[in-house]
């Protein structure tokens, strides 16, 4: 991918923090009003649902993701859209990992991380062991995404330099550990220092990365704020509106296939 500036205007920060979500609401039997697709409002966003699929660190779709879809508080989705037509002034576009949450599919976390298994998984926490994940807060038992206005996020060239490819076997791999820097991780994404969802301190904003992730994390960080996104200092991927429509509304409906 060509090297492109990126102005480094002067961006409001210390936003309030968010509140705590309060009980979820009980499945109603469809999307509740203020969610909305994001397909239906920003059709170029690429939509990667990992948790709806095998490609997660559960290994399998996550309860209550029956369809890989990106719903979104409609403040949120329209934001989400400003980011994207500004990263598209630099041939850039943006992908989703995850959007809304069901309160169910965290639960689905809660058990696996008590069931047997392996203690680290490569792919996705090398070093910390599954049983410590919540306590480190890369997992958390009340999540933002159940709240409808928090996304996980990535950027893709808008012409991909090649098609997706094998998940590295260390999520960390992309950028270092004897593996050479690539302007592009396996799944088509620009390089960030890690794949999405490693559970590494490498994921951590100010992590210590080579300079082209550097540069990528900065530029998605500054267009998510320029929108009324706040980042989370552990993973670089993750943002949520600041003036979130139901601040204290954990919501529980399945994301269901499209009518």
């Amino acid at each position: 991918m060509r090297s492109r500036t990126f102005s480094l205007t002067a961006i409001a920060c210390a936003l309030p923090a968010l509140a705590i979500a309060l009980p979820a609401r009980p499945d109603s039997g469809g999307m509740p009003a203020g969610f909305v697709d994001v397909a239906a409002v920003a059709p170029d966003i690429v939509v990667d649902i990992r948790y709806a699929g095998p490609h997660n660190f559960v290994g399998r779709a996550v309860h209550g993701y029956g369809a890989a879809r990106c719903l979104l508080t409609k403040q949120a989705a329209g934001a989400l859209a400003e980011v994207q037509r500004d990263v598209a002034a630099f041939g850039l576009g943006l992908k989703v990992y995850d959007c809304y949450r069901p309160q169910r599919a965290v639960d689905d976390f809660v058990a696996w991380s008590r069931a047997p298994g392996l203690a680290t998984n490569p792919e996705h926490h090398p070093v910390v062991p599954k049983a410590q994940l919540f306590a480190r807060g890369y997992i958390a038992a009340k999540s933002g995404h159940s709240r409808g206005s928090t996304v996980d996020v990535t950027l893709v060239p808008q012409a991909p330099l090649r098609s997706a490819s094998t998940p590295p076997r260390d999520c960390r791999s992309i950028d270092g550990d004897g593996v050479v820097a690539t302007t592009q991780a396996p799944d088509g994404s620009v390089n960030m220092g890690t794949t999405f969802d490693c559970f590494d301190e490498r994921s951590h904003v100010t992590a210590a990365t080579s300079a082209e992730a550097r540069r990528n994390r900065l530029l998605l960080k500054l267009a998510m704020e320029k929108h009324g996104f706040v980042g989370y200092a552990q993973e670089w991927w993750h943002f949520t509106l600041a003036n979130e429509p139901f601040p204290k509304t954990a919501f529980d409906f399945e994301i269901r296939p499209a009518p």
